[in-house]
């Protein structure tokens, strides 16, 4: 089967996701500047969660870069992992709108430690079905990132329950560390090629 359908599809349904999370903030009564501290929070929220959207897009769209044929396994995969993803605007919106109230920051955890496991699968996934001499399980290696970082969600969600700051930073710390780039994929890719 041709991934074209699978990444479009995804592509798709990212798209819509940001537009969801945009469209919560809502415009606030006033024309001063001291009236847009009530959107705030929701703002903040919005960008943390606008760069989690952003670093699922790029790391999927390079993983994609290694696979030739996906099976309906890679596809149940990936519909997974859009579920989890699919959910974000709703737990952005319920911590921002509620002031990242404990409930709120743990449950966005809960969604962000359950996409990542979902990554995971995906990338399993395709690793299974192309051989663990495929591109894909030579450029990610051991991939300490991968596996640091639900351990790290759940010491956000955990930490979210002593002191919401807590959760918020560790939150905020996986962004960042997915925010550095990841050159094992182009890098095997260029390798590939050549």
């Amino acid at each position: 089967m041709n991934k074209g359908r699978l990444e479009a599809f995804t592509d798709g349904v990212l798209a819509i996701i940001i537009t969801i999370m945009v469209l919560e903030l809502k415009v606030p009564h006033g024309g001063e500047f001291k009236d847009l501290q009530v959107v705030l929070p929701v703002f903040g929220s919005y960008v943390l969660s606008f760069i989690y959207v952003a670093i699922y897009w790029n790391n999927h769209h390079h993983m994609m870069q290694t696979v030739k044929h996906v099976s309906g396994t890679i596809l149940w995969a990936n519909v997974h992992l859009l579920f989890w993803l699919s959910l974000i605007p709703f737990v952005t919106g319920w911590m921002g709108q509620n002031d990242f109230t404990t409930a709120s920051v743990s449950l966005y955890g809960v969604v962000l430690l359950c996409a990542a496991i979902a990554y995971f699968v995906l990338q399993n996934s395709i690793i299974k079905n192309q051989g663990k001499e495929s591109l894909l399980a030579l450029a990610l290696g051991k991939d300490i990132k991968g596996k640091v970082s639900p351990v790290l969600y759940i010491c956000g969600i955990v930490g979210a329950f002593i002191d919401v700051r807590i959760g918020g930073a560790i939150f905020i710390l996986v962004a960042l560390l997915w925010l550095i780039p990841d050159r094992r994929i182009e890098t095997k890719l260029r390798d590939h090629s050549h």
